[in-house]
């Protein structure tokens, strides 16, 4: 595709989208269609369609919603002074100006707007007197749009008259000049490159005064730049630098600003603004010298101090970290720590947004998008060292290799050879490693593009006798069959995969850079095959991310919510976008989709009865999922712990089993000598799937309990269970019992013998030890099951709140048990029998299983769980790999 068409669709696409902006009602198909022949007509383009349309539907529908915050009442803040004092708009004009030009429609652009002005509305007002600062976080979602978020607040701060801006981008040189990248464009107004020091972005607008910047693409603020004699004050714009969260980058600011711009210590006279880009790294579990989280958090908080104005705040889509800064910690030096006391803005992702809950929580979804890799650990175990040799790659991501050259193919068909497409390749942290990957990926590559080369072009044969070709045929067949073109179009076109394909090592050891923009200029879509470690795994945005592979084994939730590179958004090729990972990371990848889900939903809650930042951040402290971010650092040094946990508003169940026949067979006994006793004589009500006990006695409930047999790993969470509940018992003196149980599954309600529900247990060897059983994506419930015993006019209450829920991100704004849970108001113990599948070992095995469900509303209410390093990894799996000690690759 020439530059000449490539850019005449991009400018019929920006033309569309403001023409549909006039329209009062959202748009149909065919309006859309009908003003898409308009605009090609008048841009005399002749060319296909579709994918303007698919991307001007897409724009005018996608909407944001205005999020939620928790404010420090008590700090005396009028976060109305953005609406009280006039204020200019040529920086945050110029910006929704340049959104409107990369084709964001009105809409869109008007609601991040709002949003921005909103979190504005928290800082403070640079033009008042006095001494003043404030700490802020905002929440958002991997590849979501953070950065378009605080570039908007940016402008709209220098609108308002923050004089001094600094954005911490990372801890990596590539985060830092991806971000500076984008703030010229959409900021400052200037290119930084020496070789091309020109107007570009919001520059190109007349009269607009360009932000000065003392940082560039190729370099960060170092010693050299404080060497210079600029102050300040010596500009009449605003300032904005861009540097990594780096301990010698802070030290040398930090002297430039105190020895040129400071007076008596203070610089009193220029409010300062700091973004804190992932605001949760380079702050626990590293001891690299760089990057010191101790070093590293108090220069932060001396350039602060430095401020007599001064406005913190961190962006961040895994708050975990941040919530467990002591917010009473103070030094002398330093001052205050970096705790959000004085707000926490939970963002809403567009509707639009492809993300944890559609990959992993959604199971429709799921099923399409995630496969399993069982093959990897005979390749490259995930205990490999530095050095080691590999000696062939796993035939699964030769496999994922073959999906990525057919799906490329596919968006070339659909129209979309200038749009980015991009696979990522995530297996190991050190260089070392990433280099063998590298020429083995390569070798496969070339002998793909020669086989197809030497085939492509000839007739459709019966059979593909070339193993290549046979391959890729494979992959159509099991991936792609339905995605609207026969395999002979397909066929026909696979030479066009390689066009400008490239292989690229993505780490602070590699000159390759993953540079766009470059080919973006020569009106070509770039096709990116990346391998690397952290640097593909935390605030690097992959474009066009379709096939991603990744084999690591860390639990840590922030961890590995940032190695999600492959949530973002997906326009016209969503349906074509695999993630392949080890079945232990899917467990725990849809586990945490599921607590950050619920902890977004809590700060809607706390909204609502008007509680601080500081509460929230007690209640992260306590959540039970917490304590692997809490005590991971300790459990290095095999440091025993104790923490105090609430289960407030939670369902904790045994997910870890014993396969022991015998405990097996004393669980079913107590389950019948119970339902034979009615729970303390409560009538059992049918729910269609079981019965339902309901207002037992909680002391009966605890009996039962105490008498059920678990495995070893879960009997400390079985203890904390029940402290809580007793803890409980005067808010929630009875409970309600629910035997789960399936007719077709050899149910006898008259020998009170449950059905059992069936469960995959075709798992890898580490699932199933000691023997245990960990189920899979460690849930025992199914969906739904909390409703069980309702009745239909609580049943119809949680539709409807789930229907009005703007946190709610399934497909058809279904109740989620959370829902269910908050109509039962109550603790609700289940009780099931599992028969475990797929697997010739435990083949007929009846297992019993239990969970409890937990009212919300107790948020003062704890236990103490004393944990050590053995315990922890029973419960989360291995401590051993944590990006951030990727002492070889960063």
């Amino acid at each position: 595709m020439s530059v000449s068409q490539a850019e005449l669709e991009k400018d019929i696409l920006v033309s569309l989208i403001r023409s549909l902006a006039s329209l009062t009602e959202p748009p149909t198909c065919e309006m859309v269609e009908k003003k898409a022949r308009q605009m090609a007509a008048v841009f005399d383009y002749d060319g296909d369609l579709s994918n303007i349309i698919e991307e001007a539907l897409i724009a005018v529908d996608t909407r944001m919603g205005a999020g939620v915050s928790l404010v420090d009442d008590e700090a005396r803040h009028d976060e109305d002074w953005v609406r009280k004092r006039e204020i200019p708009t040529m920086y945050s004009d110029a910006y929704e100006g340049h959104l409107k030009d990369d084709g964001w429609h009105s809409t869109m652009v008007r609601s991040l707007g709002d949003v921005c002005t909103r979190i504005l509305g928290h800082l403070q007002d640079p033009k008042s007197e006095g001494a003043w600062n404030r700490r802020g976080l905002v929440i958002g979602h991997v590849q979501s749009g953070k950065t378009a978020n605080f570039t908007g607040v940016i402008a709209k701060a220098a609108d308002a008259g923050y004089k001094f801006i600094i954005v911490s981008a990372g801890i990596h040189n590539n985060l830092r000049r991806q971000t500076q990248e984008r703030l010229e464009e959409a900021f400052i107004g200037r290119s930084s490159d020496p070789n091309n020091r020109v107007s570009i972005g919001v520059g190109l607008i007349d009269g607009y005064k360009h932000p000065a910047t003392l940082t560039t693409i190729h370099s960060d603020f170092s010693k050299k730049t404080a060497e210079a004699s600029w102050k300040i004050n010596d500009f009449s714009v605003p300032i904005i630098l861009v540097i990594k969260k780096n301990v010698r980058t802070l030290d040398s600011l930090f002297k430039w600003l105190r020895e040129l711009n400071a007076k008596d210590g203070r610089i009193g006279d220029v409010p300062m603004l700091f973004i804190d880009d992932e605001a949760d790294n380079a702050s626990i579990n590293t001891n690299k010298e760089d990057i010191n989280p101790t070093r590293t958090n108090s220069m932060i908080r001396r350039i602060l101090r430095l401020f007599s104005k001064s406005c913190y705040v961190g962006y961040t889509a895994t708050p975990f970290a941040n919530i467990f800064i002591n917010p009473d910690a103070y030094d002398e030096d330093v001052r205050e720590e970096l705790f959000p006391r004085h707000f926490i803005y939970s963002l809403d992702p567009p509707n639009s947004y492809f993300g944890p809950h559609k990959v992993f929580v959604d199971d429709s979804s799921s099923e399409r998008i995630v496969r399993e890799i069982d093959d990897c650990e005979d390749y490259i175990p995930s205990s490999h060292k530095n050095g080691d040799t590999v000696p062939e790659l796993p035939p699964s991501l030769y496999r994922a290799l073959d999906d990525f050259i057919v799906a490329r193919t596919i968006r070339n068909l659909r129209g979309q050879a200038a749009k980015h497409c991009s696979m990522l390749i995530n297996v190991s942290r050190f260089v070392s490693v990433q280099k063998q990957v590298r020429d083995f990926v390569s070798e496969r590559q070339n002998k793909i593009m020669l086989a197809v080369k030497a085939n492509y072009a000839k007739a459709l044969p019966a059979v593909e006798t070339d193993e290549y070709m046979g391959r890729l045929k494979d992959a159509y067949e099991r991936e792609f069959s339905d995605c609207g073109f026969a395999w002979s179009e397909v066929r026909g076109a696979l030479f066009g995969a390689f066009d400008h394909m490239r292989l690229l090592v993505v780490n602070s050891k590699t000159e390759d850079v993953l540079d766009y923009g470059k080919y973006e200029k020569e009106g070509v879509g770039l096709t990116a095959i990346t391998i690397g470690g952290l640097s593909l795994s935390r605030g690097l945005t992959v474009e066009g991310l379709t096939i991603s592979y990744m084999y690591r084994n860390t639990r840590m939730y922030d961890t590995l919510l940032q190695m999600g590179r492959w949530f973002g958004y997906r326009p016209n090729f969503e349906d074509l976008c695999r993630v392949w990972l080890s079945d232990d990371s899917i467990n725990w990848y849809s586990h945490i989709a599921s607590a950050t889900e619920e902890l977004r939903e809590q700060i809607r809650r706390m909204r609502r009865a008007k509680m601080t930042p500081e509460q929230f951040g007690l209640y992260v402290q306590l959540h039970p999922d917490a304590l692997l971010i809490t005590a991971a650092n300790k459990m290095r040094t095999g440091q025993q712990v104790t923490v105090s946990q609430s289960f407030n508003a939670q369902l904790k169940e045994s997910s870890r089993l014993p396969l022991s026949p015998e405990t097996s067979n004393e669980n079913e006994v107590l389950i019948a000598e119970y339902w034979t006793d009615g729970f303390g004589g409560k009538p059992a009500e049918p729910t269609g799937k079981g019965w339902v006990f309901k207002g037992v006695d909680q002391e009966v409930a605890l009996d039962f309990l105490g008498g059920f047999k678990v495995h070893k790993d879960f009997a400390p969470m079985k203890g904390a269970l029940m402290a809580y509940l007793d803890k409980i018992k005067a808010a929630h003196p009875v409970v309600d019992v629910l035997l789960i149980s399936l007719q077709s599954g050899g149910e006898d309600e008259a020998a009170f013998k449950l059905g059992v529900q069936q469960r995959d247990a075709s798992v890898a060897a580490e699932r199933i030890k000691d023997g245990g059983w960990l189920l899979s994506k460690h849930r025992v419930a199914s969906r739904g099951d909390e409703k069980l015993g309702l009745t239909d006019v609580q049943i119809e209450r949680a539709k409807e709140r789930a229907r009005e829920d703007p946190e709610n991100e399934s497909m058809d704004k279904l109740a989620s048990d959370l829902h269910y849970r908050r109509e039962r108001n109550r603790p609700l113990v289940m009780v099931h029998v599992l028969e475990p599948t797929n697997n010739d070992d435990l083949k007929g095995r009846r297992i019993p299983a239990f969970g409890v469900s937990f009212p919300e509303g107790d948020y003062s209410t704890t236990v103490e769980i004393v944990a050590n390093k053995v315990w922890i990894e029973h419960m989360y799996g291995s401590l051993t790999d944590d990006p951030d000690e990727e002492d070889d690759d960063e």
